[in-house]
């Protein structure tokens, strides 16, 4: 008699637990538990999947690869390996499917060796495991790589994906490689592929690389269904690359969208575009987009990187569902613009909030920086040790690098370095960041020999930053050593390398060059951005 499969509703999840799950786990097909594993995680439910698992290999003796490959993808990096080594065990680990899944697992923790000795171990390799080593370079920043891939696919005669030729225009995108993405451009007509499917990598690198030009006439060549993405990628690169006005024509061609003002909100703050960003606003309003959470988000950073702090406030007060990285997105605003004493109040009042809003890693980063640039040393305290006592959040090398910060322009250096060993007591590895920081207390204390110790790992970390260099060779300087000054200037010309000096930008107002795309909306013209530098750091 067959028996009925199990569906996947919340009604079945529900069903199954009313049941006996001894009865369920001892007679149903291995198939469907492996389904229900794989539903629980794709309904964020991974402590539901894990102990479903647990009982699986306590009772059954046919769990195969499907049971495991689900639970990679919420799991810790000590929890896949924990996985992986059970996958050994049980003799399911050698095919495509969980060495591919195990591939993604470890590249999306960033771990590389352990990638590619996991693809190296296939015995057969279909593009999806090809696609998976791709991504994996390009998780990792090592673009060139990725490029590297696709030779050997070439020569290994791997059909290419539509994934892959999306990756790779990935990678031709930062590297900024023009001749090589029109390369990559030539082979996507030439084999015959979707465009429309592809299109919106092809515009996102045109829009990277600058051409702006070729990735237009992607867009309008394109005489078929043309997506949201691809509209909101276009019109994000116009914004990235000065040119307003096509990016108005193509936002008129289309139905509006929160994502698309998302897009361009994004463009500006990366630019500090405040006269467009304000352009954009007023659009936004009009149209009864700033319901949006994220929109609003976005728009409040806009006004915060410009420095328009009550702007940013009012955006933030108008949120009707603030989420954390609502609330993150306004302390910040608040630390970076030097209104420590704000930021702080804000910090109590998400914590007071009964919307059930916890700070993250994110917001005790921003909350830290607040104090760090008032000179708050107590309160930088109090948020350095709230973190993982009241929490649960370990503090990740950021925190330790402004926590020490913090400490050392108060001049406590013993604190400085006592915040140092309990990092290290906690496995935390240090970053540049960190041997920063340190660097700058000893200064600030004339504490030479440990400074001299954090100089040092410094430049043994990244000693091709010219910034590091110079940052060093002034420490030298102050303590003397003039002939370690002497080296790092050779070692810094030897490399060529050059500090560069850091432009500080502010909006001036509206200029009279009228726009001719406004989006159905008279009262907005769109005007040129008029900038005026106010100093060199």
């Amino acid at each position: 008699m067959r028996v009925r499969p199990l569906t996947l509703t919340s009604n079945c999840l529900s069903h199954f637990h009313s049941l006996s799950d001894h009865h369920q786990l001892l007679h149903r097909p291995i198939s469907e538990l492996n389904s229900l594993i794989n539903s629980y995680v794709r309904r964020a439910q991974p402590i539901s999947a894990w102990n479903l698992f647990r009982s699986l290999r306590r009772l059954r003796s046919d769990i195969d690869a499907h049971t495991f490959t689900p639970l990679l993808r919420p799991s810790s990096p000590s929890l896949g390996k924990q996985f992986h080594a059970q996958m050994i065990r049980t003799g399911v680990d050698s095919g495509t499917v969980p060495k591919t899944a195990l591939l993604d697992m470890y590249s999306r923790h960033g771990s590389l060796d352990d990638s590619l000795k996991v693809f190296d171990e296939m015995l057969h390799r279909d593009v999806v495991a090809w696609n998976a080593l791709l991504s994996c370079f390009l998780r990792c920043g090592q673009p060139h790589e990725a490029i590297g891939v696709l030779r050997e696919m070439g020569r290994e005669n791997v059909e290419l994906s539509e994934f892959t030729l999306c990756s790779v225009l990935k990678s031709c995108a930062s590297l900024k490689a023009l001749e090589l993405g029109r390369q990559v451009h030539g082979l996507v007509v030439s084999l015959g592929r979707d465009l429309v499917v592809l299109s919106t990598a092809l515009i996102d690198f045109y829009c990277s690389v600058g051409c702006v030009d070729h990735a237009l006439n992607v867009f309008y060549s394109l005489n078929g269904w043309k997506d949201d993405m691809m509209h909101n990628s276009l019109v994000s690169g116009c914004i990235r690359n000065g040119r307003y006005g096509e990016a108005f024509k193509v936002m008129s061609l289309v139905k509006p969208n929160a994502v698309a003002f998302t897009s361009v909100l994004v463009s500006c703050s990366e630019k500090l575009d405040l006269v467009t960003g304000k352009q954009v606003h007023c659009v936004a309003v009009r149209r009864g987009f700033t319901f949006d959470t994220q929109l609003c988000n976005v728009l409040l950073d806009m006004y915060a990187k410009c420095g328009k702090i009550s702007l940013a406030r009012s955006v933030f007060d108008g949120i009707r569902r603030k989420d954390v990285i609502s609330w993150t997105c306004m302390i910040d605003a608040y630390g970076r613009n030097g209104c420590g004493k704000e930021a702080i109040e804000l910090f109590q009042s998400m914590r007071e909030d009964g919307s059930e809003v916890l700070p993250n890693s994110v917001t005790f980063l921003s909350v830290l920086s607040a104090c760090d640039h008032s000179g708050m040393v107590e309160e930088g305290k109090k948020c350095f040790n709230m973190m993982r006592e009241k929490y649960g959040i370990d503090p990740e090398p950021e925190h330790y690098a402004c926590f020490i910060d913090v400490l050392g322009r108060a001049g406590n250096i013993e604190e400085v370095w006592s915040a140092y060993q309990n990092m290290i007591q906690q496995g935390t590895k240090p970053t540049a960041g960190v041997w920063i920081a340190l660097l700058n207390a000893c200064s600030l204390s004339q504490d030479f020999e440990r400074g001299e110790f954090a100089a040092k790992h410094l430049l043994l970390l990244d000693p091709d930053k010219a910034s590091n260099i110079v940052l060093v060779s002034n420490f030298y300087a102050a303590i003397g050593r003039w002939d370690c000054v002497d080296e790092l200037r050779s070692i810094m010309r030897t490399k060529g390398l050059v500090k560069e000096a850091g432009n500080s930008w502010i909006g001036e107002g509206f200029n009279d060059m009228p726009g001719h795309y406004l989006l159905d909306c008279s009262a907005i013209q769109l005007e040129s951005e008029s900038l005026t530098p106010v100093g060199v750091i």
